[in-house]
């Protein structure tokens, strides 16, 4: 795609979301203690689940992201329905400061594991709900699938995660929205190498199927992403699994890969409905 061509979608994208945010009430966090909506947004470890939402929600953020800059509209848009809410810090490197995911996946993982029983302890609650973007969103499933995390999890929600790959090209494409990290392509960043489709990290982790019993899967895609292409490869196949593409929902919406992860406000509300399926509405340009 040309770059004004690029660059025209994504203010157009930005438009809608604004719009989106503008029109659509937020809504009401009656049910949840007043811990839950405190002054700190999220990672309010004073939090405790209502019983209308009792799970806490684990916020994971993509490759060169970090648990603040990834969720600054999705984190608060939870809270303010009542949800306990924590994003982590995972994959870092020695000496690269902000940029994160970049580690080894399973070594990533594991802090996840470390960090959901972190949050568990904390609330006192059963089991988590996970949402990730990109990276986020494929890497809890190595910890469902090898950690233990089945029995710790009821839902995980991806949001363009890469789960069968993607290629150096794509990962190129997110350098404009992360200036100064380009120098980091040409050392050594496992987190990359295990992203790339065939690599024996995804290999590993698609051996035998996609999904584990027990918790339920929503995977939701753009098809203007380009960074996991094609983007129906993102989505999983398996029992309890929801593939949704955001263009089914509001067919204007022209989030790509970044946006839809971090501002979009169609697939937050999809988002949503994911984590309470029972109270889900429908969603539109509008939601």
């Amino acid at each position: 795609m040309l770059p004004w061509r690029r660059s025209l979608r994504a203010f157009a994208a930005a438009l809608l979301i604004t719009g989106a945010l503008t029109l659509t009430p937020a809504a009401t966090a009656s049910a949840a203690p007043a811990a839950a909506v405190s002054s700190s947004g999220w990672n309010d470890y004073s939090c405790k689940p209502s019983a209308a939402h009792p799970r806490p929600v684990v916020l994971v953020h993509g490759t060169f992201g970090n648990s603040i800059d990834n969720w600054l509209v999705l984190a608060p848009y939870l809270v303010k329905r009542g949800y306990c809410v924590y994003s982590l810090d995972y994959g870092q490197l020695p000496g690269v400061p902000l940029f994160n995911g970049l580690g080894p996946i399973d070594k990533s993982a594991e802090q996840l594991d470390g960090f959901v029983d972190k949050v568990l302890a904390s609330t006192g609650a059963a089991k988590a709900d996970l949402v990730g973007h990109s990276q986020g969103g494929m890497m809890p499933r190595y910890y469902l699938k090898f950690l233990g995390g089945a029995q710790k999890v009821n839902a995980l929600v991806g949001l363009a995660p890469d789960n069968h790959g993607t290629t150096l090209l794509g990962f190129t494409k997110l350098l404009p929205y992360f200036p100064g990290i380009e120098d980091l392509l040409t050392t050594k960043t496992p987190g990359l190498a295990d992203q790339m489709a065939g690599s024996p990290f995804l290999t590993k982790l698609n051996e035998g199927g996609d999904t584990v019993p027990g918790v339920r899967y929503t995977v939701i895609a753009t098809k203007y992403d380009e960074v996991v292409t094609p983007y129906r490869t993102q989505f999983l196949n398996g029992p309890d699994v929801h593939n949704v593409t955001l263009q089914d929902l509001c067919p204007v919406d022209l989030s790509e890969h970044v946006a839809i992860g971090i501002l979009d406000r169609v697939a937050h509300h999809e988002v949503a409905n994911a984590l309470d399926p029972a109270h889900a509405t429908p969603s539109t340009c509008l939601s």
